[in-house]
């Protein structure tokens, strides 16, 4: 994911691990951390709003009965103007808030259950500008959360190793601080940081909105790629139209501090929702085909 790096190459599993023994050990301790699923998250729903509305303190309301779902594997894109209400779903995910009414549900428990720590570290968070750690150099960044974890130091290395091929970086960036690295590369790093544990969930907020336009593209084609292999549970918020019929599998939009719809991209392009149909005139998209825009 640079100007002029080699393609991004297959680390051969699609778990992204060298050591598959720690993994199916990691996979076992993920197992046990989700034992209580409810019936829902067993058959494919990993995170759930049920009648979720967020307010501040001062009554300024940010949320208003949010119901969505969002199921195993896919890509749910939180679209809408500033305001709408987006960044702040994403953040009752990971209990960075936490609603004033109603439940969220991350693989069947409510957010309120979870040990916070727990929760967080099995979630992989992007967000612009990558918000790497100035004084940690590459790999320091990307080995947060598994040095956290305790992992040994030989599989951290590796680890390392295999996420910088897996963005598309040389792995002589790794002894870089971010302030010596490109946009697309500290974005690339940031990628690298949020899977570094194998995470089942990944939050993504405007995480290339901050790019110029060709490397916005390249950054957004290599998502694909790498979703297509790695199948994890994403929610990706944008205000482009465009990103948001190009990267996702369903299409929330917000207006308001509501949901509006729910859409495959597809039908989204064709919905006669007067907001949907804003939405698309806005971005020259109102011809009812994907990609359009």
């Amino acid at each position: 994911m640079e100007d002029g790096r080699p393609p991004v190459q297959s680390g051969g599993d699609a778990r992204l691990s060298t050591d598959k023994g720690s993994e199916e050990d990691s996979a076992r301790a993920k197992s046990a951390e989700y034992a209580n699923m409810d019936p829902s998250s067993q058959n494919g729903v990993v995170i759930a709003f049920r009648e979720v509305t967020y307010r501040f303190s001062t009554g300024t309301e940010l949320l208003n009965n949010l119901n969505l779902q969002v199921h195993r594997g896919e890509t749910l894109v939180l679209l809408g103007r500033s305001g709408s209400g987006k960044t702040t779903t994403l953040k009752l995910i990971n209990d960075l808030v936490s609603p004033t009414s109603g439940e969220v549900q991350v693989e069947g428990r409510p957010t309120t259950k979870w040990d916070p720590i727990r929760l967080r570290r099995g979630i992989g968070y992007v967000i612009q500008d990558a918000g790497l750690f100035p004084h940690f150099s590459v790999e320091r960044n990307i080995s947060l959360v598994p040095t956290i974890e305790q992992w040994p130091a030989d599989r951290i290395r590796q680890r390392v190793a295999e996420l910088l091929q897996l963005v598309g970086l040389d792995s002589s960036l790794s002894t870089r601080y971010p302030r010596e690295l490109s946009g697309g590369q500290r974005q690339r790093v940031g990628v690298a940081r949020a899977l570094a544990a194998d995470p089942p969930i990944l939050l993504m907020d405007e995480p290339f909105a901050a790019l110029d336009p060709i490397t916005r593209a390249e950054l957004q084609q290599e998502f694909l790629s790498l979703q297509k292999r790695l199948q994890k549970t994403v929610v990706f918020v944008t205000h482009d139209l465009r990103e948001a019929l190009l990267l996702g599998t369903r299409i929330a939009l917000m207006e308001s501090g509501r949901l509006v719809t729910a859409l495959p991209p597809d039908e989204f392009v064709k919905s006669s929702d007067p907001l949907v149909k804003q939405y698309l005139n806005a971005f020259g998209a109102s011809n009812g085909k994907r990609g359009s825009a």
